[in-house]
């Protein structure tokens, strides 16, 4: 359960890590109901063994980049569930310490994942953004819960699945002084963010900002990635980092997936020749499409 002893920033100067997949298709897969307004984040509480071992497939996988259990987590949900002040605050640094727990000897880098206001909300709305809240209210929600994540010491905070330029400022502004750095991954869709801004106007927001050691795409179709990450290291400078989820759609209104998939764990040397450096998968991307994402890169399965 020891950090790296390398800095996150060092390691993707050296060259590109694998990150994990989607959690919850793995806790799926081991038979877990997450049919809860908390989604994954409920088995902190009532089921932390199911979340370790979800964590130890991808790194069984060859993933070296874990990402936690925390995305729909909030105080307020955990409120509603009964889970107040610090007590709740224990069940997002558990959250950490899990994933540090499943990377037994290995090195694996664990992120802290910080998920949009709207997967909190557990109505869909990370792919539209635009919540009617600004930046100063958005900004004031997500502080407290990054504060709890970043004093369990995680080696990055991934400010995931953002939909919209103004919460990405709200993150940024919310993570200031957190002490641990960070990634800013969009969520996007015909080359624009969910709310329809430019990617040049996403990405450019992160250009100077040293705490961000990363930014690019997540959970979007696979056919978003490569242009995106082109643009992404282009306008900043810095590393990218490319998780997009199986390529079906999700159906907020019938809470379930659709249309084909086309995650191709071939195309990962491309992300990583347009300058993507952490290079994974989202929802519905499982340890074995993993296992072949690390094989295509050239790392040792199972290493």
């Amino acid at each position: 359960m020891t950090r790296p002893a390398r800095p996150l920033d060092a390691a993707l100067a050296a060259g590109a890590l694998v990150l994990d997949g989607g959690l919850s298709n793995q806790l799926a897969d081991q038979g877990c109901d997450l049919t809860d307004e908390l989604w994954s984040a409920r088995l902190l509480a009532d089921a932390p063994e199911q979340l370790q071992a979800a964590h130890a497939a991808y790194v069984a996988a060859g993933a070296r980049v874990l990402i936690t259990a925390s995305y729909q987590a909030s105080f307020e949900g955990f409120a509603r569930k009964g889970v107040r002040g610090a007590k709740a605050a224990e069940l997002f640094a558990r959250s950490v310490h899990l994933a540090r727990a499943a990377a037994g000897q290995r090195t694996v880098y664990v992120a802290a994942s910080v998920g949009p206001y709207g997967a909190v909300l557990a109505d869909g709305s990370e792919y539209r953004g635009r919540y009617g809240r600004t930046t100063a209210e958005l900004t004031a929600f997500h502080r407290p819960r990054i504060e709890a994540l970043a004093a369990a010491e995680p080696d990055v905070l991934a400010l995931e699945t953002v939909p919209d330029v103004r919460e990405a400022e709200a993150l940024l502004r919310a993570a200031e002084g957190c002490g641990v750095p960070v990634w800013l991954s969009y969520t996007v869709a015909g080359g624009h963010t969910r709310a329809g801004q430019p990617l040049s106007e996403a990405f450019a927001l992160v250009a100077g900002r040293d705490q961000v050691v990363a930014t690019g795409v997540n959970c979007c179709d696979p056919r978003e990635v490569e242009p995106a990450v082109r643009l992404a290291t282009s306008l900043t400078g810095k590393p990218a980092v490319a998780y997009p989820n199986s390529g079906e759609g999700w159906d907020a209104v019938r809470a379930a997936w659709r249309g084909p998939a086309t995650y191709e764990p071939v195309l990962a040397p491309r992300w990583r020749a347009a300058g993507a450096r952490l290079v994974g998968g989202c929802c519905r991307v499982g340890p074995a499409s993993i296992a072949r994402v690390a094989a295509a890169l050239g790392e040792q399965h199972g290493a």
